[in-house]
């Protein structure tokens, strides 16, 4: 059916196809039409693109600088005491895991019993840590090594002592409270 229809086709444009030959030296004006074509391609160079180069050169430029941000060549005031005192940092690690172990039981007593004591605690550590980043200070100024050493380590001391009392007294306002509960009848 196919073959049909594509025969009907050429029937009927039989006689309407071009066959004749081109003119007369063609082929000689063929390829001078096409060298013209060439030299106006070439007169029409396109612009050099500078934005790419340029793009690339702001995003390396970014990445540098944030790179750079993310260094911090100041070291930080715990690094510039170990550098001073390495026992310090040994020290400081081993007191501070200790305190906050004893700071998660704190708040994991929490209570509408124990709440103002607790708060009282977290504000009094705050004081303490304060302290202790002032005595840091002091070292790296240079004062008596020996003495504020000391006093680093009475800090910690200090704050081991605080939660423990107040481990063992929101444990006495717990045995209080079951023994009362268990006194009262109804």
């Amino acid at each position: 059916m196919e073959k049909e229809n594509l025969e009907d086709f050429f029937k009927e444009l039989h006689g309407q196809f071009d066959t004749e030959e081109p003119s007369s030296g063609h082929q000689e004006r063929f390829p001078a039409k096409l060298s013209d074509s060439n030299q106006t391609i070439t007169l029409n160079k396109p612009r050099v693109n500078w934005w790419k180069p340029l793009s690339i050169a702001a995003s390396l430029a970014l990445l540098v600088a944030l790179v750079y941000g993310q260094l911090d060549l100041n070291p930080s005031l715990e690094e510039q005491v170990a550098e001073i005192s390495p026992e310090v940092a040994n020290t400081q690690f081993y007191f501070a895991s200790l305190i906050e172990e004893q700071v998660k039981e704190l708040e994991a007593e929490d209570s509408p019993e124990t709440k103002k004591i607790i708060s009282d605690t977290m504000i009094q550590l705050k004081k303490l840590e304060q302290d202790y980043k002032l005595l840091e200070n002091e070292l790296l100024e240079g004062g008596n090594s020996k003495l504020i050493l000391s006093a680093m380590i009475t800090n910690f001391q200090t704050r081991i002592d605080l939660l423990n009392d107040v481990l063992s007294q929101i444990e006495t306002i717990k045995n209080l409270k079951n023994y009362n509960d268990e006194n009262f009848t109804i």
